[in-house]
Protein backbone atom coordinates (compact mmCIF):
# COMPACT_ATOMS: atom_id res chain seq x y z
CA UNK A 1 0.00 0.00 0.00
CA UNK A 2 1.23 3.62 -1.17
CA UNK A 3 2.20 5.94 1.87
CA UNK A 4 0.09 8.49 0.59
CA UNK A 5 -2.99 5.75 0.84
CA UNK A 6 -2.06 5.17 4.34
CA UNK A 7 -1.73 8.68 5.67
CA UNK A 8 -5.58 8.89 4.09
CA UNK A 9 -6.56 5.90 6.07
CA UNK A 10 -5.19 6.90 9.17
CA UNK A 11 -6.71 10.11 9.54
CA UNK A 12 -10.08 9.20 8.43
CA UNK A 13 -9.67 6.86 11.08
CA UNK A 14 -8.30 8.93 13.70
CA UNK A 15 -12.09 10.92 12.74
CA UNK A 16 -14.38 8.05 12.51
CA UNK A 17 -14.62 8.11 16.58
CA UNK A 18 -17.07 10.84 16.59
CA UNK A 19 -20.36 10.27 18.55
CA UNK A 20 -23.40 9.87 16.68
CA UNK A 21 -25.61 8.60 19.69
CA UNK A 22 -28.71 10.06 17.98
CA UNK A 23 -30.37 11.96 15.43
CA UNK A 24 -32.65 15.30 16.56
CA UNK A 25 -34.61 16.93 13.40
CA UNK A 26 -33.34 20.42 14.17
CA UNK A 27 -37.55 21.40 14.18
CA UNK A 28 -37.50 20.17 17.60
CA UNK A 29 -35.86 23.12 18.81
CA UNK A 30 -38.38 25.55 16.97
CA UNK A 31 -35.62 25.67 14.21
CA UNK A 32 -38.26 27.29 10.78
CA UNK A 33 -37.23 26.41 6.97
CA UNK A 34 -39.03 29.24 5.78
CA UNK A 35 -36.17 31.13 5.03
CA UNK A 36 -37.04 34.55 6.54
CA UNK A 37 -37.33 33.77 10.62
CA UNK A 38 -34.03 34.16 12.44
CA UNK A 39 -33.01 31.07 13.45
CA UNK A 40 -29.80 31.66 15.48
CA UNK A 41 -30.88 31.37 18.88
CA UNK A 42 -32.92 28.06 18.44
CA UNK A 43 -29.97 26.20 16.26
CA UNK A 44 -27.70 26.95 19.00
CA UNK A 45 -29.85 25.47 21.96
CA UNK A 46 -29.95 22.39 19.50
CA UNK A 47 -26.08 21.74 19.21
CA UNK A 48 -25.87 23.10 23.46
CA UNK A 49 -28.59 20.16 23.60
CA UNK A 50 -27.16 17.43 21.86
CA UNK A 51 -23.62 18.47 23.37
CA UNK A 52 -24.83 17.88 26.98
CA UNK A 53 -26.99 14.69 26.56
CA UNK A 54 -24.03 12.40 24.89
CA UNK A 55 -23.39 14.04 21.55
CA UNK A 56 -25.03 13.13 18.22
CA UNK A 57 -26.47 14.93 14.56
CA UNK A 58 -28.46 17.87 14.68
CA UNK A 59 -30.49 17.23 11.25
CA UNK A 60 -32.00 19.79 8.61
CA UNK A 61 -34.33 18.54 6.15
CA UNK A 62 -35.42 19.77 2.97
CA UNK A 63 -35.66 23.71 3.17
CA UNK A 64 -33.71 27.45 3.62
CA UNK A 65 -32.39 27.83 7.44
CA UNK A 66 -31.56 31.78 7.83
CA UNK A 67 -29.29 32.37 10.48
CA UNK A 68 -25.90 34.71 12.29
CA UNK A 69 -23.33 33.00 14.05
CA UNK A 70 -23.55 29.86 15.60
CA UNK A 71 -20.91 27.91 17.68
CA UNK A 72 -20.44 23.77 17.38
CA UNK A 73 -19.99 21.84 20.31
CA UNK A 74 -17.78 18.45 21.35
CA UNK A 75 -19.44 15.41 19.71
CA UNK A 76 -22.21 17.24 17.89
CA UNK A 77 -22.62 16.83 13.96
CA UNK A 78 -24.36 19.22 11.85
CA UNK A 79 -26.11 17.24 9.20
CA UNK A 80 -27.73 18.99 6.29
CA UNK A 81 -29.97 16.36 3.99
CA UNK A 82 -30.11 17.13 0.56
CA UNK A 83 -32.19 20.17 -0.31
CA UNK A 84 -31.19 21.66 2.94
CA UNK A 85 -29.93 25.48 2.91
CA UNK A 86 -28.27 26.56 6.10
CA UNK A 87 -28.51 30.64 5.38
CA UNK A 88 -25.71 33.14 6.68
CA UNK A 89 -27.81 36.54 7.83
CA UNK A 90 -27.41 39.66 5.34
CA UNK A 91 -27.24 41.74 8.43
CA UNK A 92 -23.46 42.26 9.21
CA UNK A 93 -25.14 42.77 12.88
CA UNK A 94 -26.13 39.33 13.29
CA UNK A 95 -22.33 37.88 13.29
CA UNK A 96 -19.71 37.57 15.73
CA UNK A 97 -15.94 37.62 16.25
CA UNK A 98 -13.79 35.62 17.65
CA UNK A 99 -10.16 35.62 17.64
CA UNK A 100 -10.25 38.46 15.25
CA UNK A 101 -12.24 36.93 12.65
CA UNK A 102 -16.35 36.94 12.23
CA UNK A 103 -17.73 33.67 10.74
CA UNK A 104 -21.01 31.54 10.23
CA UNK A 105 -20.07 28.75 11.83
CA UNK A 106 -17.44 28.97 14.93
CA UNK A 107 -15.98 26.01 16.62
CA UNK A 108 -13.35 26.42 19.02
CA UNK A 109 -11.31 23.97 20.94
CA UNK A 110 -13.85 21.31 20.82
CA UNK A 111 -13.48 17.75 19.64
CA UNK A 112 -15.86 15.46 17.51
CA UNK A 113 -17.45 17.47 15.51
CA UNK A 114 -18.28 17.83 11.86
CA UNK A 115 -20.35 18.96 8.70
CA UNK A 116 -21.85 16.35 6.65
CA UNK A 117 -24.57 15.73 4.14
CA UNK A 118 -25.55 16.74 0.76
CA UNK A 119 -27.22 20.33 1.74
CA UNK A 120 -25.34 23.68 1.50
CA UNK A 121 -24.14 26.34 3.37
CA UNK A 122 -24.75 30.15 1.39
CA UNK A 123 -23.00 32.51 3.05
CA UNK A 124 -24.90 35.26 1.14
CA UNK A 125 -21.55 36.86 1.34
CA UNK A 126 -21.64 39.29 -1.52
CA UNK A 127 -24.87 40.90 -0.14
CA UNK A 128 -23.43 41.12 3.45
CA UNK A 129 -20.06 42.81 2.10
CA UNK A 130 -22.41 45.21 0.41
CA UNK A 131 -24.52 46.44 3.65
CA UNK A 132 -21.09 46.58 5.17
CA UNK A 133 -19.86 49.00 2.96
CA UNK A 134 -23.55 51.02 3.29
CA UNK A 135 -22.68 51.22 6.94
CA UNK A 136 -19.35 51.92 6.72
CA UNK A 137 -20.17 54.96 4.66
CA UNK A 138 -23.00 55.77 6.76
CA UNK A 139 -20.59 55.84 9.65
CA UNK A 140 -22.14 53.09 11.83
CA UNK A 141 -18.91 50.95 11.24
CA UNK A 142 -15.76 52.24 11.50
CA UNK A 143 -13.51 50.24 9.10
CA UNK A 144 -10.91 52.61 6.27
CA UNK A 145 -12.20 50.38 3.16
CA UNK A 146 -8.94 49.60 1.44
CA UNK A 147 -9.07 48.83 -1.94
CA UNK A 148 -12.60 49.79 -1.01
CA UNK A 149 -13.76 47.17 0.34
CA UNK A 150 -14.71 45.97 4.08
CA UNK A 151 -11.29 44.61 5.82
CA UNK A 152 -12.21 40.62 5.31
CA UNK A 153 -11.55 40.14 9.31
CA UNK A 154 -15.17 41.73 9.36
CA UNK A 155 -16.55 39.87 6.55
CA UNK A 156 -18.33 36.76 7.55
CA UNK A 157 -16.22 33.74 6.86
CA UNK A 158 -19.09 30.44 6.52
CA UNK A 159 -16.46 28.32 8.76
CA UNK A 160 -13.63 29.04 11.33
CA UNK A 161 -12.82 26.30 13.39
CA UNK A 162 -9.74 26.35 15.73
CA UNK A 163 -7.52 24.50 18.06
CA UNK A 164 -9.96 21.28 17.50
CA UNK A 165 -9.86 17.75 17.08
CA UNK A 166 -11.10 15.07 15.07
CA UNK A 167 -13.36 17.24 12.75
CA UNK A 168 -14.88 15.88 9.38
CA UNK A 169 -16.09 17.84 6.71
CA UNK A 170 -18.00 16.15 3.77
CA UNK A 171 -20.44 15.93 0.83
CA UNK A 172 -21.36 19.68 1.54
CA UNK A 173 -21.71 22.71 -0.84
CA UNK A 174 -19.73 25.90 0.67
CA UNK A 175 -21.13 28.85 -1.38
CA UNK A 176 -21.06 32.58 -1.04
CA UNK A 177 -19.11 33.65 1.88
CA UNK A 178 -18.17 37.01 2.42
CA UNK A 179 -14.72 36.35 3.04
CA UNK A 180 -12.63 33.43 3.38
CA UNK A 181 -14.39 29.76 2.82
CA UNK A 182 -13.29 27.95 5.29
CA UNK A 183 -10.38 28.34 7.69
CA UNK A 184 -9.64 25.51 10.07
CA UNK A 185 -6.62 27.15 12.56
CA UNK A 186 -4.45 24.88 14.86
CA UNK A 187 -6.72 21.96 14.51
CA UNK A 188 -5.46 18.47 14.36
CA UNK A 189 -7.15 15.24 12.89
CA UNK A 190 -9.23 17.17 9.94
CA UNK A 191 -10.72 15.74 6.84
CA UNK A 192 -12.17 17.53 4.17
CA UNK A 193 -13.63 15.25 1.89
CA UNK A 194 -16.07 14.82 -1.42
CA UNK A 195 -17.10 18.81 -0.62
CA UNK A 196 -18.10 21.36 -3.47
CA UNK A 197 -16.65 24.63 -3.00
CA UNK A 198 -18.34 27.90 -5.17
CA UNK A 199 -16.51 30.49 -3.36
CA UNK A 200 -15.95 33.31 -6.12
CA UNK A 201 -18.46 36.38 -5.14
CA UNK A 202 -16.13 38.67 -3.56
CA UNK A 203 -12.81 39.69 -2.69
CA UNK A 204 -10.87 37.14 -0.67
CA UNK A 205 -12.64 34.58 -1.39
CA UNK A 206 -10.36 31.66 -0.90
CA UNK A 207 -11.45 28.03 -1.22
CA UNK A 208 -9.96 26.63 1.71
CA UNK A 209 -7.59 27.97 4.58
CA UNK A 210 -5.51 25.23 6.55
CA UNK A 211 -3.33 27.06 9.23
CA UNK A 212 -1.05 25.47 11.62
CA UNK A 213 -2.86 22.42 11.54
CA UNK A 214 -1.31 18.72 11.72
CA UNK A 215 -2.94 15.44 10.06
CA UNK A 216 -5.09 16.96 7.68
CA UNK A 217 -6.67 15.06 4.32
CA UNK A 218 -8.12 17.71 1.51
CA UNK A 219 -9.34 14.90 -0.98
CA UNK A 220 -11.93 14.43 -3.55
CA UNK A 221 -13.13 17.80 -3.64
CA UNK A 222 -13.99 20.75 -6.14
CA UNK A 223 -12.87 24.12 -5.17
CA UNK A 224 -13.86 27.33 -7.36
CA UNK A 225 -12.41 30.47 -5.33
CA UNK A 226 -11.91 34.23 -6.33
CA UNK A 227 -8.72 33.85 -4.41
CA UNK A 228 -6.41 31.10 -3.75
CA UNK A 229 -8.08 27.74 -3.91
CA UNK A 230 -6.48 25.08 -1.22
CA UNK A 231 -4.21 27.38 0.62
CA UNK A 232 -1.90 26.56 3.86
CA UNK A 233 -0.72 29.04 6.31
CA UNK A 234 1.26 29.10 9.44
CA UNK A 235 0.30 32.40 11.40
CA UNK A 236 2.19 31.55 14.63
CA UNK A 237 6.15 31.24 14.87
CA UNK A 238 4.90 28.58 17.86
CA UNK A 239 3.25 26.25 15.36
CA UNK A 240 3.93 23.79 11.69
CA UNK A 241 1.30 23.54 9.78
CA UNK A 242 2.22 19.57 8.50
CA UNK A 243 1.10 15.75 7.91
CA UNK A 244 -1.06 17.34 4.95
CA UNK A 245 -2.82 15.00 2.05
CA UNK A 246 -4.21 16.71 -0.19
CA UNK A 247 -5.61 13.99 -2.85
CA UNK A 248 -7.74 14.02 -6.37
CA UNK A 249 -9.00 17.10 -5.71
CA UNK A 250 -9.90 19.72 -8.92
CA UNK A 251 -9.04 23.47 -8.07
CA UNK A 252 -10.00 26.63 -10.46
CA UNK A 253 -8.84 30.01 -9.04
CA UNK A 254 -8.32 33.42 -10.18
CA UNK A 255 -4.95 33.58 -7.91
CA UNK A 256 -3.03 30.42 -6.93
CA UNK A 257 -4.07 27.02 -7.06
CA UNK A 258 -2.58 24.83 -4.43
CA UNK A 259 -0.48 27.29 -2.04
CA UNK A 260 1.41 27.92 0.95
CA UNK A 261 3.44 29.93 3.06
CA UNK A 262 2.62 33.49 2.02
CA UNK A 263 1.93 33.85 5.87
CA UNK A 264 4.59 31.36 7.34
CA UNK A 265 5.61 32.52 10.57
CA UNK A 266 6.57 28.85 12.01
CA UNK A 267 6.87 26.56 8.85
CA UNK A 268 5.36 23.66 6.79
CA UNK A 269 6.30 19.65 6.64
CA UNK A 270 5.63 16.80 5.53
CA UNK A 271 2.82 17.52 2.73
CA UNK A 272 1.56 15.48 0.14
CA UNK A 273 -0.03 16.55 -3.16
CA UNK A 274 -1.22 13.67 -4.74
CA UNK A 275 -3.31 13.20 -8.19
CA UNK A 276 -5.08 16.95 -8.75
CA UNK A 277 -6.31 18.92 -11.32
CA UNK A 278 -5.64 22.87 -11.40
CA UNK A 279 -7.53 24.85 -14.25
CA UNK A 280 -8.63 28.02 -15.73
CA UNK A 281 -6.58 29.64 -12.96
CA UNK A 282 -4.89 33.16 -13.04
CA UNK A 283 -1.75 32.72 -11.23
CA UNK A 284 0.24 29.68 -10.56
CA UNK A 285 -0.49 25.83 -10.38
CA UNK A 286 1.56 25.48 -7.34
CA UNK A 287 3.43 28.34 -4.95
CA UNK A 288 5.39 27.27 -1.96
CA UNK A 289 6.88 30.26 -0.61
CA UNK A 290 8.74 31.01 2.99
CA UNK A 291 8.95 34.52 3.52
CA UNK A 292 8.60 35.27 7.23
CA UNK A 293 10.97 33.38 8.90
CA UNK A 294 9.35 30.00 8.45
CA UNK A 295 10.41 26.94 7.19
CA UNK A 296 9.50 25.05 4.07
CA UNK A 297 10.64 20.87 3.90
CA UNK A 298 9.92 17.92 2.84
CA UNK A 299 7.07 18.42 0.37
CA UNK A 300 6.14 15.98 -2.38
CA UNK A 301 3.99 16.68 -5.30
CA UNK A 302 3.41 13.64 -7.47
CA UNK A 303 0.57 13.64 -10.64
CA UNK A 304 -0.47 16.92 -11.44
CA UNK A 305 -2.75 18.15 -14.58
CA UNK A 306 -2.20 22.49 -14.97
CA UNK A 307 -4.80 23.05 -17.94
CA UNK A 308 -4.94 26.89 -18.54
CA UNK A 309 -3.22 28.08 -15.81
CA UNK A 310 -0.81 31.51 -15.77
CA UNK A 311 2.05 29.73 -14.47
CA UNK A 312 3.03 26.56 -13.05
CA UNK A 313 5.76 26.00 -10.36
CA UNK A 314 7.05 29.22 -8.34
CA UNK A 315 8.91 28.30 -5.53
CA UNK A 316 10.36 31.51 -2.96
CA UNK A 317 12.65 32.09 -0.05
CA UNK A 318 11.68 36.00 0.84
CA UNK A 319 12.43 38.25 3.82
CA UNK A 320 8.85 40.73 4.31
CA UNK A 321 10.48 41.50 7.74
CA UNK A 322 13.98 42.33 8.60
CA UNK A 323 16.25 39.72 9.79
CA UNK A 324 13.51 37.06 9.62
CA UNK A 325 14.86 34.79 6.19
CA UNK A 326 12.57 31.73 5.19
CA UNK A 327 14.46 28.62 4.16
CA UNK A 328 13.07 25.72 1.95
CA UNK A 329 14.99 22.51 1.56
CA UNK A 330 13.51 19.38 0.29
CA UNK A 331 10.37 19.61 -2.42
CA UNK A 332 9.56 16.54 -5.00
CA UNK A 333 7.88 17.78 -8.09
CA UNK A 334 6.48 14.50 -10.24
CA UNK A 335 4.58 13.76 -13.36
CA UNK A 336 3.52 17.03 -13.76
CA UNK A 337 1.49 17.79 -17.25
CA UNK A 338 0.39 21.74 -17.72
CA UNK A 339 -0.40 23.88 -20.56
CA UNK A 340 0.67 28.12 -19.88
CA UNK A 341 -2.04 30.24 -22.35
CA UNK A 342 -1.14 33.75 -24.01
CA UNK A 343 -4.00 34.84 -23.16
CA UNK A 344 -5.66 35.28 -19.52
CA UNK A 345 -6.82 32.29 -18.16
CA UNK A 346 -9.30 33.61 -16.08
CA UNK A 347 -11.16 35.80 -17.92
CA UNK A 348 -15.36 35.95 -17.70
CA UNK A 349 -14.77 34.73 -14.04
CA UNK A 350 -16.23 36.77 -10.94
CA UNK A 351 -13.35 38.96 -9.51
CA UNK A 352 -10.79 37.75 -12.41
CA UNK A 353 -7.30 37.94 -11.24
CA UNK A 354 -5.79 41.58 -11.59
CA UNK A 355 -3.72 42.77 -14.63
CA UNK A 356 -0.57 43.87 -13.17
CA UNK A 357 3.45 44.24 -13.65
CA UNK A 358 3.19 44.60 -17.35
CA UNK A 359 3.70 45.05 -19.41
CA UNK A 360 5.79 42.12 -19.18
CA UNK A 361 5.89 38.78 -21.42
CA UNK A 362 4.72 35.16 -20.31
CA UNK A 363 6.52 33.81 -16.63
CA UNK A 364 8.51 30.91 -16.86
CA UNK A 365 8.29 28.70 -13.82
CA UNK A 366 10.71 29.87 -11.15
CA UNK A 367 12.96 28.98 -8.20
CA UNK A 368 14.33 32.18 -6.29
CA UNK A 369 15.80 31.68 -3.45
CA UNK A 370 17.97 34.90 -1.82
CA UNK A 371 21.82 35.31 -1.58
CA UNK A 372 22.21 34.15 1.84
CA UNK A 373 19.43 31.87 1.85
CA UNK A 374 19.51 29.37 -0.69
CA UNK A 375 16.44 26.95 -1.71
CA UNK A 376 17.94 23.53 -0.95
CA UNK A 377 17.38 20.00 -2.95
CA UNK A 378 14.37 20.72 -5.23
CA UNK A 379 13.37 17.63 -7.45
CA UNK A 380 11.48 18.19 -10.80
CA UNK A 381 10.64 15.06 -12.57
CA UNK A 382 8.47 13.84 -15.44
CA UNK A 383 7.28 16.98 -16.07
CA UNK A 384 5.69 18.62 -19.38
CA UNK A 385 5.55 22.29 -19.85
CA UNK A 386 3.72 23.79 -23.09
CA UNK A 387 4.01 27.59 -23.35
CA UNK A 388 2.96 29.76 -26.14
CA UNK A 389 6.70 31.67 -26.53
CA UNK A 390 6.30 34.82 -28.99
CA UNK A 391 8.11 36.74 -26.40
CA UNK A 392 8.02 40.79 -27.38
CA UNK A 393 11.99 41.38 -27.08
CA UNK A 394 10.47 45.57 -26.88
CA UNK A 395 9.29 45.03 -23.23
CA UNK A 396 11.46 45.58 -19.90
CA UNK A 397 14.22 43.11 -21.71
CA UNK A 398 16.54 41.60 -19.17
CA UNK A 399 19.73 40.01 -21.59
CA UNK A 400 21.67 37.05 -20.47
CA UNK A 401 24.47 39.60 -19.99
CA UNK A 402 22.99 41.61 -17.44
CA UNK A 403 21.37 39.47 -14.99
CA UNK A 404 21.86 41.68 -12.40
CA UNK A 405 19.23 44.01 -13.50
CA UNK A 406 16.39 41.04 -11.81
CA UNK A 407 15.82 42.51 -8.55
CA UNK A 408 15.55 40.59 -5.80
CA UNK A 409 12.31 42.01 -4.11
CA UNK A 410 13.33 40.22 -0.37
CA UNK A 411 10.64 42.67 1.44
CA UNK A 412 7.96 41.69 -1.38
CA UNK A 413 4.87 40.05 -1.38
CA UNK A 414 5.39 36.95 -3.51
CA UNK A 415 3.68 36.63 -6.82
CA UNK A 416 5.47 34.39 -9.77
CA UNK A 417 4.85 37.61 -11.69
CA UNK A 418 6.75 40.20 -9.01
CA UNK A 419 9.65 40.24 -11.51
CA UNK A 420 8.12 41.41 -13.86
CA UNK A 421 10.33 40.74 -17.30
CA UNK A 422 12.33 37.62 -16.48
CA UNK A 423 14.92 36.18 -19.10
CA UNK A 424 14.05 32.58 -19.46
CA UNK A 425 10.62 31.23 -20.73
CA UNK A 426 10.84 27.85 -19.28
CA UNK A 427 12.44 27.64 -15.43
CA UNK A 428 14.40 30.34 -13.99
CA UNK A 429 16.49 29.66 -11.06
CA UNK A 430 18.08 31.76 -8.39
CA UNK A 431 20.09 31.41 -5.46
CA UNK A 432 19.57 27.79 -5.28
CA UNK A 433 21.68 24.97 -4.17
CA UNK A 434 21.00 20.91 -5.01
CA UNK A 435 18.70 21.29 -8.14
CA UNK A 436 17.77 17.87 -9.76
CA UNK A 437 15.55 17.56 -13.26
CA UNK A 438 14.78 14.20 -14.85
CA UNK A 439 12.94 13.83 -17.83
CA UNK A 440 11.97 17.58 -18.00
CA UNK A 441 10.14 18.43 -21.72
CA UNK A 442 10.02 22.33 -22.26
CA UNK A 443 7.52 23.09 -25.51
CA UNK A 444 7.49 26.97 -27.04
CA UNK A 445 4.91 26.67 -29.48
CA UNK A 446 6.30 29.85 -31.48
CA UNK A 447 10.21 30.95 -31.02
CA UNK A 448 10.86 33.49 -27.95
CA UNK A 449 13.66 35.74 -27.87
CA UNK A 450 14.71 34.45 -24.43
CA UNK A 451 16.66 31.08 -23.41
CA UNK A 452 14.68 27.81 -21.91
CA UNK A 453 16.10 27.74 -18.72
CA UNK A 454 18.54 30.10 -17.02
CA UNK A 455 20.51 29.51 -13.78
CA UNK A 456 21.62 32.37 -11.66
CA UNK A 457 24.31 31.75 -8.37
CA UNK A 458 23.29 27.99 -8.76
CA UNK A 459 25.72 25.75 -6.69
CA UNK A 460 25.10 21.98 -8.03
CA UNK A 461 22.56 21.03 -10.62
CA UNK A 462 21.84 18.22 -12.84
CA UNK A 463 19.70 17.70 -16.11
CA UNK A 464 18.69 14.53 -17.42
CA UNK A 465 16.98 13.99 -20.53
CA UNK A 466 16.00 17.50 -20.64
CA UNK A 467 13.77 18.31 -24.18
CA UNK A 468 13.56 21.60 -25.14
CA UNK A 469 11.65 21.89 -28.42
CA UNK A 470 11.25 25.67 -29.63
CA UNK A 471 11.15 26.60 -33.80
CA UNK A 472 14.94 27.94 -34.44
CA UNK A 473 16.02 27.79 -30.79
CA UNK A 474 18.59 26.15 -29.28
CA UNK A 475 18.12 22.28 -28.55
CA UNK A 476 20.20 22.74 -25.11
CA UNK A 477 18.62 25.53 -23.67
CA UNK A 478 20.24 26.33 -21.03
CA UNK A 479 22.27 29.61 -20.17
CA UNK A 480 24.35 29.70 -16.48
CA UNK A 481 25.98 32.57 -14.66
CA UNK A 482 27.47 32.53 -11.50
CA UNK A 483 27.05 28.80 -11.15
CA UNK A 484 29.23 25.61 -10.21
CA UNK A 485 28.48 22.10 -10.84
CA UNK A 486 25.94 21.96 -13.39
CA UNK A 487 25.88 18.52 -14.92
CA UNK A 488 23.62 18.20 -18.19
CA UNK A 489 23.19 14.61 -18.92
CA UNK A 490 21.92 12.80 -21.82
Amino acid sequence: MKKGTILLLAAMAAVSVQLHARDYNASMFGVKSNGTTLNTNSIQKGIDYISENGGGRLVFYVGRYLTGTIYLKSNVTIHLEEGAILVGSTNPFDYERSFNWTALIFALDQENIGITGKGVIDGQGFQVATNLVDMIHKGVVKDPLKYDRPNETIRPQNIYFRGCRRVVIRDIVLKDPGSWNQQYDQCRNLVIDNITVDSKSYWNNDGVDIVDCDSVVVSNSYFDAADDGICLKSHSPEFVCQNVFIYNNTVRTSANGIKFGTVGHGGFRNIRIINNLVFDTYRSALTFAAVDGGFVENIVVDSLRSLNTGNVIFLRIGERRAGKKGRMNGVSISNVYAEVPATKPDAGYNYEGPVEDLPRNISPSAIVGMPDALIENITLKNIEIHYPGGGNPHYAKVGLDELDKVPELAANYPEFSMFKELPAWGFYIRHARGISMENVKLVCEKKDYRTAVVLDDVNGASFTKLQVSEPGGKKEGIFSFRSAEIEIRK
